[in-house]
């Protein structure tokens, strides 16, 4: 299927975990994807720019947005002050001709860095240039009771925050129990960047292939294509355990059900 889409539809590098930040340039050429997503923290290529820059001259693929190293495995990547590891993320963005850095809220134990967390976003949009989307995250909870745990600084569902511009993805959306599509009518104009992938309810956070899982991601594209959506939509989807051939079959698989649903 050869189906054009008027935004990009990309591939965040952590589509090719276990493998490295090469293997998701190489991905995103040979599936003819418009562009990556780079996780920073994803292996030690992905933390150095200059490197991250030569990949995209290679494969030319071009950068569309950077994901800050702000998961709990990624917390001593680019230093261990939280707004030093933003500020280096908008500066490989501005590096990478990228528009976008995504970030997710802070830890509750991130102290200062949390409690001041909305204004600082809002700096940093102002100060960089580089637009900050703030991705919705899940409740985090503890094994035995089920009980949730306050893992997030103020709250890990960014509805009711006053930020700017948003990430929604599928796979945090349906751990945390939510209807994508509910939140693509409840965030408007606010939300600016898409992580295309899916997920059944579980508490691992699944992160499946769009169509698998129960947040109708066929809905949620043509939501958006109806809203004038001209943001990136970003594959971040699980290859894990799948072989080369298999993986290009589902990733190109993805990405022609991005471009046939994203219909205007």
């Amino acid at each position: 299927m050869n189906v054009t889409t008027p935004v990009d539809v990309a591939l965040s590098t952590s589509c090719a975990y276990p493998d490295g930040t090469t293997a998701g340039f190489e991905l995103a050429r040979d599936c003819g994807f418009d562009g990556v997503e780079v996780m920073v923290g994803l292996d030690p290529l992905a933390e150095d720019v200059d490197a991250v820059e030569r990949l995209r001259d290679h494969f030319g693929v071009p950068v569309v947005s950077v994901h800050a190293p702000c998961l709990l495995v990624t917390q001593d990547v680019w230093g261990k002050d939280p707004w030093g590891k933003l500020q280096r993320s908008a500066e490989a963005a501005r590096q990478l001709g990228a528009e976008i850095v995504v970030v997710h809220p802070p830890f509750r134990w991130q102290g200062r860095y949390g409690t001041s967390f909305v204004e600082g976003i809002d700096r940093l949009n102002a100060e960089t240039g580089i637009t900050f989307c703030v991705e919705n995250m899940y409740p985090w909870r503890l094994p035995k009771t089920r009980r949730e745990f306050k893992a997030y600084l103020p709250t890990w569902d960014p509805t009711d925050q006053p930020y700017e511009n948003l990430t929604l993805d599928l796979s945090h959306a349906s751990t945390a129990g939510q209807r994508s599509r509910e939140l693509v009518a409840a965030w408007g104009d606010r939300l600016r960047h898409l992580h295309l992938t899916d997920g059944k309810g579980s508490f691992a956070d699944e992160h499946l292939m769009p169509g698998e899982g129960d947040q109708d991601a066929a809905g949620v594209l043509a939501d958006l294509a109806a809203a004038g959506f001209a943001g990136h939509i970003v594959l971040e989807a699980s290859t894990r355990g799948l072989d080369r051939d298999a993986r290009v079959e589902t990733l190109v698989a993805a990405r022609d059900f991005a471009r046939r649903h994203f219909t205007v």
